[in-house]
């Protein structure tokens, strides 16, 4: 099963999926790649693997992705090798990806591996309040809102759709989902 958490930027979907790595034993994740540069703390191969645009560009004329993206400047994209090695370790997948990606995996996918989507919304006040805590300067504040409509209009094709107010409610909804879906 492949579980693709979406949401706004400052949504909170690392951190659900880390939390419910930590608590269920039956799921993995996997990193995106893309070709900005780690946030403080980011580890390569975590989250993102973190390559050159010139890389990533490679990767495109070889077709090695089942999606990609480019926005706020910047490429993510979904690796159909490692993907591929996810699917076959027998574990669910929790993914956490944006909403064109969503679309794509799903048209690419859903004949082959049960998928299951799930959107974090947070309201707008309290999503400006995130990004400034993450430290994100206001031009990026002011760019990720601009994608907050975009991707807010695309909630219809979500199977779940989550109000992240309170971290552990919702942690605790999306095992339940993960629970009741397998």
């Amino acid at each position: 099963m492949l579980i693709l958490l979406s949401g706004v930027t400052g949504a909170g979907k690392d951190t659900v999926k880390k939390e419910l790595i930590k608590r269920l034993d039956n799921i993995t994740t996997m990193p995106s790649y893309t070709d900005r540069e780690p946030r403080p703390g980011e580890v390569d191969g975590e989250i993102y693997n973190f390559i050159t645009t010139e890389e990533f560009e490679e990767k495109i004329g070889q077709e090695e992705f089942y999606e990609y993206s480019k926005h706020y400047g910047h490429y993510y994209g979904t690796s159909k090798k490692i993907l591929n090695e996810k699917i076959q370790s027998g574990k669910i997948i929790v993914k956490d990806i944006d909403v064109n990606g969503t679309e794509n995996l799903i048209n690419l996918l859903k004949k082959d591996i049960k998928i299951v989507t799930i959107f974090l919304k947070v309201p707008k006040e309290e999503l400006i309040e995130r990004l400034l805590q993450r430290g994100d300067d206001k031009e990026k504040i002011l760019s990720r809102l601009t994608r907050f409509e975009y991707e807010e209009a695309k909630i219809g094709m979500y199977d779940y759709v989550l109000e992240n107010k309170v971290l552990e409610e919702t942690v605790q909804k999306v095992m339940d989902i993960v629970k009741k879906e397998m």
